[in-house]
């Protein structure tokens, strides 16, 4: 039995080799966070996955312990290409900055405290601040788009949780999980009952 299934977005399934490239190609782009690139790239340009999908896809990532972006290529190519698929992805993102951070760092050990190096790395970590803001507005776009309530309610108390409690997150999502699958259970049912 297969574990593979058809893309849903009316696009034909990738190729190993799509998925190898696509995410070689997010690894490349991805300078202080690949999230923003990759979700461009599966959802925006290829349109493996619709944007809801790429929200339900990224959840189930965050479960999991890892780099999301890593957990991401595993769902993705084991769901188009069975493990071979996964492992396309996983090489695929890997392979560019793994040799770039050796090269980088071999080449920079000895400037690292430099006070240019010093300044470029703070305005690094800027623009990797702005990638994560901005994708958090297109992770949460369904939702608003959707007028989810529920969905929106749960961003904000993970949001609060993380980034004003500053709890950590294994707990926030052992809170979260159960009460968003709670709620929108009696959400269902509620809208059962009265159709």
């Amino acid at each position: 039995m297969s574990t593979q299934h058809p893309p849903t977005t009316g696009v034909a399934t990738p190729r190993l080799r799509d998925l190898f490239i696509g995410f070689f190609i997010v690894g490349i782009n991805g300078f202080g966070g690949v999230m923003p690139f990759a979700r461009r790239m599966i959802v925006e340009q290829r349109n493996w996955l619709s944007p809801e999908e790429f929200v339900d896809a990224l959840a189930m990532c965050q479960f999991v312990p890892g780099p999301n972006i890593v957990n991401l290529g595993v769902a993705l190519g084991g769901r188009f290409r069975g493990p071979l698929g996964a492992l396309a992805c996983v090489v695929g993102i890997l392979a560019a900055p793994m040799t770039i951070v050796l090269l980088a760092y071999t080449a920079l050990v000895r400037v690292a405290e430099a006070p240019v190096m010093m300044g470029a790395l703070r305005g690094m970590s800027a623009a990797a601040a702005g990638l994560v803001v901005a994708l958090a507005v297109k992770v949460a776009t369904p939702f608003v788009r959707e007028r989810d309530g529920l969905g929106l309610l749960m961003a904000a108390i993970a949001a609060v949780a993380v980034g004003v409690l500053r709890t950590e997150l294994l707990p926030t999502l052992a809170i979260c999980a159960p009460l968003a699958v709670a709620l929108e259970f009696l959400r269902t049912r509620s809208k059962a009952r009265r159709s």
